[in-house]
């Protein structure tokens, strides 16, 4: 089977297709495969899987962790949601540009976000289930957000008045972020 890059972005982020064998009674496809990850020029060890289900209109994000790094090759196994990754690594051409897409369970789109990105998703259809495969394990102290909304990013979202945590609402803009030391772990 095969697993074509769609689309390249912002020096490092990804959109990729897999191949579907369908019939009336269903499809089947790899959405993961080393060899093929390896020869695409993509990570082949992820340590944890994540899976998130969410009502139309919440907004999750922007997150990233630095301890250890983590990238994360995102999917839409059950509706519809927007993907959006803003680049973050200090020094890169591309720092404090963003990338989105429409991702459903229909056009089976992934999107691989290597670490220094902060990485989001908005729900569009009434519920939503993403996964994402992660290149690092979960530490809540070497993790944090950028403000969803921040205005020196712009980001389109495809909501106006999202549902959003706590922690989403307050979160730190990009300017903030660079200026803590702890932003020098993404170097480009």
């Amino acid at each position: 089977m095969k697993i074509t890059i769609d689309s390249e972005h912002l020096n490092g982020l990804v959109v990729l297709v897999p191949e579907v064998f369908g019939d009336k009674r269903g499809f089947f496809i790899e959405t993961y495969r080393a060899d093929k990850f390896k020869t695409l020029g993509l990570p082949t060890s992820f340590v944890q899987d994540n899976h998130s289900g969410s009502t139309r209109g919440v907004l999750r994000g922007l997150h990233f962790q630095w301890d250890p790094p983590m990238g994360k090759l995102m999917r839409v196994t059950a509706g519809e949601a927007y993907l959006a990754a803003v680049d973050i690594r200090q020094g890169s051409p591309t720092m404090g540009q963003w990338f989105g897409v429409e991702v459903s369970a229909e056009n089976r789109k992934q999107v691989w976000a290597p670490a220094g990105f902060a990485r989001g998703f908005c729900v569009l259809s009434d519920f939503a289930e993403i996964q994402y495969k992660c290149t690092g394990i979960y530490n809540p102290d070497g993790e944090s957000g950028i403000l969803w909304n921040d205005p020196d990013i712009g980001i389109q979202w495809p909501v106006t008045n999202p549902q959003l945590s706590e922690k989403d609402r307050v979160a730190q803009t990009l300017s903030q972020w660079l200026a803590r030391k702890e932003s020098a772990f993404f170097k480009f």
